[in-house]
């Protein structure tokens, strides 16, 4: 991965993590605060709560991508170590899911009149379990790359020791 495309890349995670600590700073203040404009139509207490919730799960799933970004970049990403970062990911990314489910759960009673928002919402659910998938698939490659590795390191020294 070249210099350019790791620097694009930690620059968009730096301004999405910075966005989603903006906003939860912002929810945090108007719970605690009380200051809610609350009017009954919508739970917005639940809401924003399972909105900051969410916001960390997103947190924790860029800085994994961070620290893999880093081991790309030193070479060491083909390692056991590696596979923390990915499975912590891969939570992340359901706990998002999970917590966009319960956001549409809670959305849904106000959705009477135009219940396809509600579906909408749930077919956003299920692409984002999707996206968990496609790292789950994602983390096989890098096992069979690894065990490569490993293979062909073992072949290496027993060709050395031939040599």
């Amino acid at each position: 991965m070249g210099k350019l495309t790791v620097r694009a890349l930690r620059a968009v995670l730096v301004v999405v993590l910075a966005g989603t600590v903006f906003v939860q700073a912002l929810m945090v203040w108007v719970l605690a605060s009380g200051s809610d404009p609350e009017d009954g139509s919508l739970p917005l207490t639940p809401l924003r709560v399972s909105m900051i919730l969410g916001m960390v799960s997103a947190q924790v799933a860029l800085v994994c991508v961070w620290r893999l970004v880093t081991m790309v970049r030193r070479g060491t990403v083909f390692s056991h170590t590696a596979f923390r970062h990915v499975d912590v990911m891969i939570g992340a990314i359901v706990a998002v899911a999970l917590v966009w489910f319960a956001v549409t759960v809670l959305n849904a009673p106000g959705q009477r009149a135009d219940p396809g928002v509600t579906v909408i919402m749930g077919g956003i659910g299920v692409a984002i379990l999707g996206v968990a998938l496609i790292v789950l698939v994602l983390r096989t490659l890098l096992a069979q790359a690894v065990a490569r590795d490993v293979e062909a390191a073992r072949m290496q020294a027993e060709l050395d020791e031939v040599i």
